[in-house]
């Protein structure tokens, strides 16, 4: 993290904890936290109510547009969460495939990138 500055980083923390954040409401709208793995489950707003046969159907509806999108929130949230560990032990900014530097501007555009644009 040599390349990064101490403001810099702190700025970075401070745009990865509110997307962190805005990313857990979003998730809290369209799925629920399976308790025993912690991972994120599409759901629709029905729960577990008997419903009519129109009731239902619009439930699978909402389930087949929430599941692939809790499933991309939920990559992005490991991502975030990934990349606020990677500062406190020192090796945030550092390419996952090459191991140099990621340049600062990509790290200000994608603060959770694991990669240069080279091996993006």
């Amino acid at each position: 993290m040599k390349h990064i500055t101490e403001e810099h980083l702190e700025e970075l923390r401070g745009a990865l904890n509110a997307e962190r954040d805005a990313l857990e409401e979003e998730l809290a709208t369209y799925g629920r936290v399976q308790s025993d793995s912690g991972d994120w489950h599409g759901a629709s707003q029905a729960g577990g109510q008997e419903a009519d046969p129109n009731d239902a159907a619009d439930q699978i509806e909402e389930l087949v547009t929430n599941v692939p999108l809790v499933e991309e929130l939920e990559k992005r949230h490991k991502d975030i969460a990934s990349a606020l560990e990677k500062m406190e032990d020192g090796t945030y900014g550092i390419c996952e495939v090459g191991e140099e530097e990621i340049p600062l501007d990509r790290l200000e555009a994608n603060p959770a990138a694991i990669t240069c644009v080279a091996h993006a």
